[in-house]
C-alpha cells in the first residue's frame, strides 16, 4: 500500500531557476508528479493535452470554479490557469508527492486549502545575480527585465509566508537541498494521525496484557 504523497508548493522569482530545478528533481527521483495546470487558451505548437496543460473551454473552466473542483486559480491576459483538484489529489492517493509551481497569491490560496501543505520559496543568492540571469538569458529588453525585477520586489514581502528558502547557487546542491525538505515533511506528525492514534490505544492497554 502507497504512503500518502504530500503537496509543496514551489515559488520564487522569474530567474531564480524554479524551471531547471523541477526538471532536475524529476529526473532524479522517481517519487515526484509536477502538477498539470488548467487553462482556457488553445494550446501553443508542440503543446500536449494532459501533459503540458489541461487545455478547457472557459464555461468549463468556470463549472470548475463553482463545483470546487480548482485547488487555487488565477487570471491572466484574459485567460484562466488553475490547478485541478482531483489531479492532485489522485497523484497523492498513489503516493506521489505533487510539486505545484505557481507564484505567491497562488501559493498563499493553496495554504488556506491545504494547511499541511509544503510552502519553498526560490531564489538566488543576491538581487545581483537575480539579474545577471535575466540579462544572461538574452531572449528579452531591457524593459522587460526591469518589469520583472519591479515584480520580484514586489514578491519579496511575500517570502516568509514560506516554510523554507531556498537559495539557488549550484543547482546539483539546490536539488538535493528541496529533496531532503520534502523527505523531511514526511516524519511530521500531522501525516502519521492513524499511527498516533494506534501507538495511544496501545499504550493505553499494555497494562491490561501483564
Amino acid at each position: 500500500m502507497n504512503q500518502q504523497g504530500i503537496l509543496v508548493v514551489v515559488s520564487g522569482f522569474s530567474g531564480a531557476g524554479k524551471g531547471t530545478l523541477m526538471k532536475e528533481l524529476l529526473k532524479r527521483y522517481d517519487n515526484y508528479a509536477l502538477s498539470v495546470s488548467a487553462t482556457t487558451r488553445q494550446p501553443r505548437e508542440g503543446e500536449k493535452d494532459g501533459e503540458d496543460y489541461f487545455f478547457v473551454s472557459r464555461e468549463y473552466f468556470q463549472q470548475m470554479i463553482e463545483d470546487g473542483r480548482l485547488v487555487e486559480y488565477a487570471q491572466y491576459v484574459n485567460h484562466y490557469y488553475g490547478t485541478p483538484r482531483d489531479y492532485v489529489e489522485k497523484k497523492m492517493a498513489e503516493g506521489k508527492d505533487v510539486i505545484l509551481e505557481i507564484e505567491i497569491q497562488g501559493a498563499l490560496k493553496v495554504k488556506k486549502r491545504f494547511p499541511d501543505a509544503l510552502l519553498i520559496f526560490v531564489t538566488p543568492p543576491s538581487a545581483g545575480e537575480l539579474r545577471r540571469r535575466l540579462v544572461g538569458r538574452g531572449t528579452e529588453t531591457i524593459e522587460v527585465i526591469n518589469a520583472r525585477l519591479r515584480r520580484a520586489a514586489e514578491e519579496a514581502s511575500g517570502m516568509e509566508a514560506y516554510d523554507y528558502l531556498l537559495i539557488n547557487d549550484e543547482i546539483d546542491a539546490c536539488v538535493e537541498q528541496m529533496h531532503q525538505l520534502i523527505t523531511l515533511q514526511h516524519s511530521k506528525t500531522c501525516y502519521h494521525l492513524d499511527f498516533l492514534s494506534r501507538m495511544r490505544e496501545e499504550l493505553y492497554h499494555l497494562d491490561d496484557r501483564q
